[in-house]
């Protein structure tokens, strides 16, 4: 597993962000993308200009995030 520091010492620069939403997207919409083997970002699309946090594959699974429901495979 990554730690802190080296999920966050990745580029996301070219990273593909696909969008989820709960509901109506004018509501909670959020972004996952894949940034490395075992690595996620999660944004926030109504606050594009916030850092995307980022996570391993283990704790999005621990959080009950299912990259599949964003058409991204673990």
């Amino acid at each position: 597993m990554q730690k802190s520091s080296e999920l966050y010492a990745l580029d996301i620069g070219g990273a593909s962000f696909v969008k989820a939403c709960g509901g109506p997207c004018t509501e909670g919409c959020v972004t996952l993308a894949r940034i490395a083997d075992d690595a996620w970002a999660l944004g926030d699309s109504k606050r594009p200009e916030a850092q995307p946090l980022r996570f391993t594959t283990e704790e999005l699974d621990a959080a009950g995030i299912d990259p599949a429901r964003f058409g991204l495979n673990a």
